[in-house]
């Protein structure tokens, strides 16, 4: 489901067993990134579908990229992968005004 940057900001914080998933490259998550993200890069391919295969399909993922482009398609593939609860950051880091973490 894609939402809004207020709309994710707010059920993030209200979520009792949120995940943050960040798939940008390792790059773009040298630039800071949300606090409490997950880093798997959607650009290794079978090896981003096998590391998010392995995550608990039942919890609720708040997925980002840059742009909110190869978040929708990290999204997609989760659905595919039986995952109920996946959330779309519109607009993607790029757009964020939240909270970030500089390595």
């Amino acid at each position: 489901m894609d939402l809004s940057q207020q709309e994710w900001a707010e059920r993030l914080a209200t979520d009792s067993n949120p995940v943050i998933l960040d798939v940008r490259t390792e790059d773009e998550w040298n630039d800071g990134y949300i606090p409490g993200a997950l880093h798997i890069d959607i650009y290794k391919g079978q090896g981003f579908v096998y590391e998010v295969d392995q995550l608990d399909k039942d919890r609720p993922y708040y997925v980002y990229c840059k742009a909110g482009g190869r978040s929708a398609q990290a999204c997609a593939i989760m659905g595919q992968l039986g995952f109920t609860t996946t959330y779309n950051l519109v607009g993607g880091f790029s757009q964020w005004g939240g909270e970030v973490v500089k390595p």
